[in-house]
């Protein structure tokens, strides 16, 4: 080796006296890596979907940091292999289940969901899919806001978040075929409502 040439090796750093200290990540510190790496970059949609719920930006930003702290608690219950984002979206609802808001409003019990129907939600693009992302976002969200909070839940989780519908049973608590029945309400109700926006700009 060249003379003065100093060789790190990875995760060590050179200590005062030149000597080499290996720095080792104890098995807490891998989890929480690993947690960082999986929940930041769903920070903002997990912030966009309890501004939903709440219906305010900082009872939003309480929750995310309230699912955050819960997610990593359990993280050791996580399955590896599956989809964590459904994971922690349960988590977030949960968290939303048992705030002020959602205690004042309480829990509601849809009729629609009882009756046994043939209604089911298609699971191709839709037409809702590509109105999420239209640029007239203003005309989508005024769209989005009338739809009932258990249709616009459900949409929101399939349309934009892109999950399963067994995972957002799960993440809801409800059978598949209540995802699949409001789901297909719920784009019909923003088919009706967005046809009735464009029809009165034209």
């Amino acid at each position: 080796m060249p003379a003065g040439w100093k060789c790190n090796l990875p995760g060590t750093s050179l200590a005062d006296g030149g000597s080499a200290k290996i720095v080792i990540m104890t098995a807490e510190q891998r989890m929480k890596k690993h947690f960082e790496d999986l929940a930041l970059p769903l920070i903002a949609s997990l912030y966009n979907h309890a501004c939903w719920m709440a219906q305010d930006t900082v009872e939003a930003e309480d929750l995310v940091q309230e699912t955050l702290a819960k997610a990593l608690r359990a993280f050791a219950s996580f399955e590896a292999g599956t989809n964590f984002k459904a994971w922690i979206f349960r988590i977030l609802r949960n968290t939303f289940l048992t705030s002020r808001t959602a205690i004042a409003n309480a829990r509601t019990v849809y009729l629609e969901d009882q009756t046994a129907t043939m209604e089911t939600a298609d699971p191709g693009a839709t037409p809702e899919a590509a109105l999420i992302r239209l640029n007239d976002q203003a005309a989508v969200e005024r769209a989005m806001e009338q739809l009932a909070p258990h249709l616009r839940e459900v949409i929101l989780l399939c349309d934009l978040e892109g999950l399963k519908y067994r995972e957002i049973a799960a993440i809801l608590d409800v059978p598949i075929g209540t995802v699949m029945s409001r789901l297909a309400r719920a784009r019909q109700s923003l088919r009706q409502i967005l046809a009735s926006h464009f029809g009165e700009r034209a």
